[in-house]
């Protein structure tokens, strides 16, 4: 068998990572004589051939041999005469267990768990060498207990944190970079990215499904010279699974759940991965449809559990192996979510009920195109990441209150007083849609850190276009309200090098030059309105530099201590301000942060790390309420905010494992900008803090896994605290939210092919108040909550070929 050719599509890169592979789609099995050559950067293999070949091609230049054992067997060691390097020998990686039973069609080789590499560095940086935080999230991980988006991260990582205004309407922090509780003008102050392509610019977090995810990262703090524009508090970076060009697999996943005070709702998902040809080429499809029932009653509506949840969605990607290691992958994401009504209740009613006069439904409609092309020459990658993004997100708020009671909005200015006393008793509605549209195209080309170096070389544009309409129901009658759109252009360049300056001391540097071209326009607002403002409508532009330095070091064994400064901005914009457009200047976050890690992601029993920083940020792009009752966006100024965070891993046994993490915020508005001082005059004390960030939060989990028979068993369970934090900007919205925990249990029993799964979710059936917005309509009221999903079970199974 092993003289028979073979196709092969094996990457360069470690040893570690690339053998593994090799021996699968040859069919033998393969030693490494000395665990010091695990490390060792081998060449890519690709094409048909006989397994000698493709062993010889792979070790091509490593000083090392193989050495045929038996028919389906080799060995690799040092060649003789090559002698051995003198520098410190990596710490041999630990070998996984091997599986107790064996099918006909499976290869075992005796291979290192890969080592970690933090991908979002963009030079393939290992996590041994980074300087900064970087929670890595296995894929497997989010995905046992059952699909939860967005928030399967945010119940993994305390410094992440969410406006829970409901599925694909949320806006993400992290570390206490939070600007407001809208859907505004403002850049989000998270950078989003699936794979290496940018999937929002000032819209929403989509909430996209993570099946069939080979994990996600979380990079903290400003990552401004690799990212650029909207990565003030960090990025959120999921990987897909890639096509394989070498096995069929099918993997279907069903779940019910029963939600206690609710309605019931289930899920269905399948996978599929597809090899095309003889050429290398392959195709993988995801498709899910997941109904979430409602919880919240509405007893002036006559309605019960009136907030279910229909998402359905795919994704796809076709590559293409053009030859001379060359690839195309083309794909594409859909995803529709719609929302019957708000998931907010009442905080002077019976828990999970609220008086509503109007049904509060939402649609979320996401689409993109993408296009990488990438070639791998084994010590140089170059990556092309394309796409095309098209964001629909509609909704409507109630703008009245029980019983016929005024909400804040100024309608006299807006109907005549007949018309207003005719529909005095009738409800009101705002009705708000954002359309976003954006082109991106990412190049880089980059040498992954080995030999005591690395660096990327990278240009990327974005055309982004957004535009907001409002419209305003009084009774049977609709009146437009102005609206606006904002249009930005971004050119960029940047460059960043890794090196290791002697011995245990690594510095990094770079920096990132972007050039943008800003404008917008007011929409539906009278023509002697709109050219009164043309002058703060008219197009501008904007050039950043934004410089980055770290410095990490290994005074003793798995102890790092690092060192870091870092910036980020996002561009100004055009805002709403009554019939008129206002303009709004870019802010800029600068970061400096320190920290230790002590031990290994995977080979110590304790893996821990703490770190500091302090961030300045000026001319803070916030949220606020009008004097007409409306939100709009200005910059209100300078603030401070300093963190604490750390996490702590252990692994009492191969079987237990515990997990702790925490964040401390101390965040403050220090100085107001002038033009906000008048909204501020009637509650200067209730400013504060900066809003919808927590000034502490904490999360623990314990994870066991058993034999039972020739199937696993494996239990988690988790808790996270999310402490007091204030919902928004301004007297308006000073309400408190936060202060609650939320707890969940999961448990699957199966093997690789096929598990029964159980989870509980809020297991004391706790109420808590994860968003104190409802609707920003608040005068009068007694102010709002939004609640934990009430006690849930899901019963699950998933089966794959």
């Amino acid at each position: 068998m092993a003289a028979e050719e073979s196709r092969y599509d094996v990457p360069g890169g470690r040893l570690s990572s690339a053998l593994p592979l090799l021996s699968r789609q040859a069919g033998v099995s393969i030693s490494v004589a000395d665990a010091q050559l695990w490390a060792t950067r081998v060449k890519p293999v690709r094409g048909r051939m006989g397994v000698d070949e493709a062993i010889r091609r792979m070790l091509a230049g490593t000083g090392t041999r193989a050495v045929r054992v038996s028919t389906t067997s080799w060995r690799i060691e040092r060649q003789a005469s090559v002698q051995r390097v003198s520098h410190r020998a990596a710490t041999p990686p630990r070998q996984p267990p091997q599986p107790r039973a064996r099918a006909p069609d499976d290869f075992l080789v005796a291979a290192p768990e890969d080592e970690i590499i933090v991908n979002a560095t963009k030079t393939e940086l290992p996590y041994s060498q980074f300087a900064g935080v970087a929670t890595l999230l296995d894929g497997g991980d989010l995905a046992f207990g059952g699909e939860r988006g967005t928030d399967s991260i945010l119940s993994r990582v305390a410094t992440v944190s969410s406006t829970h205004l409901g599925s694909g309407r949320n806006k993400l922090f992290i570390r206490g970079i939070a600007d407001s509780s809208f859907t505004g003008p403002t850049q989000a102050t998270v950078g989003q990215y699936l794979g290496d392509i940018r999937i929002s610019y000032n819209a929403p977090d989509p909430d996209l499904r993570l099946y069939d995810i080979d994990g996600v990262e979380v990079l903290e703090g400003p990552q401004g010279t690799l990212y650029g524009a909207g990565s003030l508090g960090g990025i959120i970076r999921a990987v897909p699974k890639a096509p394989d060009a070498h096995a069929l697999t099918l993997q279907a996943i069903g779940g019910l759940t029963l939600t206690q005070h609710g309605e019931p709702g289930g899920d269905i998902a399948g996978i599929v991965n597809l090899p095309v040809g003889d050429g290398g080429h392959a195709l993988r499809l995801v498709g899910y449809m997941i109904s979430e029932g409602g919880y919240i009653d509405n007893p002036l509506r006559g309605q019960d559990d009136v907030n279910r949840v229909h998402i359905r969605g795919g994704r796809g990607v076709f590559r293409i192996d053009a030859g001379d290691d060359w690839t195309v992958d083309v794909g594409g994401v859909y995803q529709a979510i719609t929302s019957d009504d708000a998931q907010y209740a009442d905080k002077d009613a019976p828990p999970l009920m609220r008086h509503s006069l109007v049904q509060q439904n939402a649609k979320a409609r996401y689409a993109m195109g993408t296009v990488v092309l990438a070639k791998d020459w084994g010590s140089l990658r170059f990556q092309s990441s394309n796409a095309y993004v098209r964001h629909r997100l509609a909704e409507r708020f109630d703008a009245s209150l029980p019983n016929g009671v005024a909400g804040t909005v100024d309608v006299d200015r807006l109907f005549a007083p007949a018309v207003i006393d005719a529909f005095a008793d009738r409800p009101r509605v705002l009705d708000q849609r954002n359309r976003t549209t954006m082109i991106v195209s990412e190049n880089r080309l980059s040498r992954p850190f080995h030999d005591g170096w690395g660096w990327v070389l990278g240009a990327s544009f974005i055309d982004n276009r957004t535009a907001q309409r409002r419209e305003y129901g009084f009774g049977g009658l609709r009146t437009t309200l102005p609206g606006v759109q904002n249009d930005i252009t971004e050119f960029t360049g940047y460059a960043e090098a890794n090196v290791e300056l002697v011995r245990d001391v690594i510095l990094s540097g770079g920096a990132r030059l972007s050039h943008m071209r800003l404008g917008g326009s007011a929409e539906d607002v009278p023509f002697a309105v709109k050219l009164a403002g043309e002058a703060t409508t008219a197009s501008r532009r904007e050039t950043d530099l934004l410089p980055s330095l770290s410095i990490l070091a290994t005074p003793l064994d798995n102890v790092k201590l690092y060192a870091r400064y870092q910036e980020g901005f996002r561009p100004g914009g055009l805002a709403i301000d009554g019939d008129f457009v206002r303009r709004f200047r870019n802010d800029q976050v600068r970061t400096w942060e320190a920290g230790m890690r002590f031990g290994d992601k995977r080979n110590s029993i304790v893996d821990a790390n703490v770190a500091v920083s302090h961030s300045r940020w000026r001319d803070i792009q916030a949220d606020f309420i009008d004097s007409n009752g409306f939100p709009t966006t200005a910059n209100i100024g300078d603030g401070r905010i300093t963190s604490v965070t750390g996490a702590l891993t252990l692994r009492a046994s191969s079987a237990l494992t515990f997990e702790l993490g925490g964040v401390y915020n101390h965040s403050k508005v220090d100085e107001l900008a002038p033009q906000i001082l008048p909204i501020f005059a009637a509650a200067p004390a209730r400013l504060g803090r900066i809003p919808n960030v927590a000034s502490h939060a904490a999360r623990g989990s314990v994870t066991y896994v058993m034999q039972l028979g020739d199937r696993d068993f494996r239990v988690n369970g988790w808790a996270n605290y999310v402490g007091p934090s204030r919902l928004g900007i301004g007297p308006i919205l000073g309400e408190g939210q936060g202060d609650y925990v939320d707890t969940g249990l999961a448990m699957r029993l199966g093997d690789e092919r096929r598990g029964l799964s159980l989870t509980l979710t809020n297991l004391f059936d706790a109420r808590g108040n994860r968003f104190a917005l409802g609707t920003p309509f608040l005068e009068g009221s007694a102010g709002f909550l939004t609640p934990l999903r009430p006690r849930t079970l899901r019963v699950a199974v998933d089966i794959a070929y």
